[in-house]
């Protein structure tokens, strides 16, 4: 028998961890049909069914399971030698795979990005942009990024991008002056009001807190999306109420588009951090992703 990719073999444990070729493809960057591929000669050259594959399920095989057991420590000491002869380096080189919500893909990465693969030209980092929570170890990743209510208490989490956020409620100034100006977070149960959902299916809960007092509200939605840029460009053109990001809002808030509501009920919270297991033998690009974070907490 001919050797076997060792791409193969990491498409193989991505996508029996996941138990889904497609999530498995989307979390890699990859198209579902390239792992199908990497699956059809794997299986053809070991001459044994890995996968039962439904419409609606991926299972592994007896074969399949017997081989994961065997290939996850594998991997990871094929990991482990190359991170110990890339620790060797005055440059560290290979591939730094990051799992990001997109309000951090959208406005904390890019200022980092770039000054960072300019000081490590050797890297080459791939970017996944979700917003669901996601085992980034299982999934293939190196870290991830998240907010700390998401954070899982096992890993090391290393604060990046600014350190504080706002999520503020803005409309625009016809809508305000057909609809009238709520002033209190109840208010908002007699207006319309723009809501996001994220992949998962969650709707977003509008939270507030002001003093001692605190409200969490569903208000009535005239618009459920999970697109930022739907949610905006329906505010701007006055169809109602957003709440979220003040980074997703600040170009509608300069120009007068829109206009902040409530703002003594301006909900204030800590930044994201970046996120990975504790472990001796750190990949070396991750190690240099780290200490660039932390000795640029906010690049400008």
């Amino acid at each position: 028998m001919s050797a076997i990719p060792l791409a193969d073999l990491d498409a193989f444990v991505a996508i029996a961890r996941v138990k889904s070729f497609r999530a498995a493809a989307k979390l890699r960057g990859v198209s579902a049909s390239a792992l199908s591929e990497a699956m059809r000669r794997l299986e053809a050259r070991l001459d044994l069914r890995l996968f039962n594959r439904t419409t609606r399920s991926v299972t592994l095989t007896d074969a399949g399971e017997r081989l994961l057991e065997r290939l996850v420590p594998a991997l990871s000491e094929v990991e482990a030698a190359i991170d110990g002869v890339n620790s060797l380096r005055d440059r560290p080189v290979g591939r730094l795979r990051l799992n990001v919500p997109g309000i951090v893909a959208r406005f904390v990465l890019p200022p980092i990005v770039t000054p960072f693969l300019k000081t490590y030209p050797g890297i080459t980092l791939e970017v996944a942009s979700n917003d669901a929570l996601v085992d980034v170890l299982a999934a293939g990743f190196d870290a991830g990024i998240r907010y700390e209510e998401a954070l899982h208490q096992d890993m090391i989490a290393v604060p990046i991008g600014p350190r504080r956020q706002r999520f503020v409620v803005a409309a625009a100034p016809s809508y305000l002056a057909e609809h009238g100006v709520p002033e209190h977070p109840r208010d908002l149960m007699q207006h319309r009001c723009i809501l996001h959902r994220f992949a998962s299916g969650r709707v977003l809960t509008w939270a507030f807190e002001r003093g001692e007092e605190r409200v969490s509200i569903m208000p009535p939605a005239c618009l459920i999306s999970e697109s930022n840029e739907v949610e905006q460009h329906a505010a701007i053109a006055g169809l109602g109420i957003v709440c979220t990001f003040e980074e997703f809002l600040a170009p509608g808030l300069a120009s007068g588009a829109l206009q902040v509501v409530m703002p003594d009920w301006i909900q204030t919270f800590s930044g994201p951090f970046l996120y990975y297991p504790s472990r001796t033998l750190m990949p070396a690009p991750l190690r240099a992703f780290v200490d660039f974070v932390k000795a640029n907490p906010w690049v400008e």
